[in-house]
């Protein structure tokens, strides 16, 4: 089964990660109100980065690695994606 990091911008800035291996399911049960105690209190606006292609243990690793960065390295790690998503050709950012 393939496993997904994947970060979602909440409604009051900040960045939730997790993993998933459904991300399209998982965010949706976000804006549900199901799962994530993050997100009592704030909404998850949009699904901002996502990397697959992971087993689960390989996406825990990397949830915690990512977990660990500040506030800026978060942030850098998705203008990264985005520039080199750019470069790839394709039209819009991860």
């Amino acid at each position: 089964m393939e496993w997904s990091v994947y970060m979602i911008l909440c409604s009051d800035g900040t960045l939730y990660t997790g993993i998933s291996n459904n991300v399209a399911r998982r965010f949706k049960q976000h804006q549900n109100g199901q799962g994530a105690k993050y997100f009592r209190g704030r909404k998850p606006e949009k699904i901002v980065y996502q990397e697959s292609g992971l087993d689960r243990a390989a996406a825990l690793k990397r949830e915690s690695a990512i977990k660990k960065l500040d506030r800026r390295g978060k942030w850098r790690l998705l203008k990264q994606a985005e520039e080199s998503h750019f470069l790839a050709g394709k039209k819009e950012p991860a």
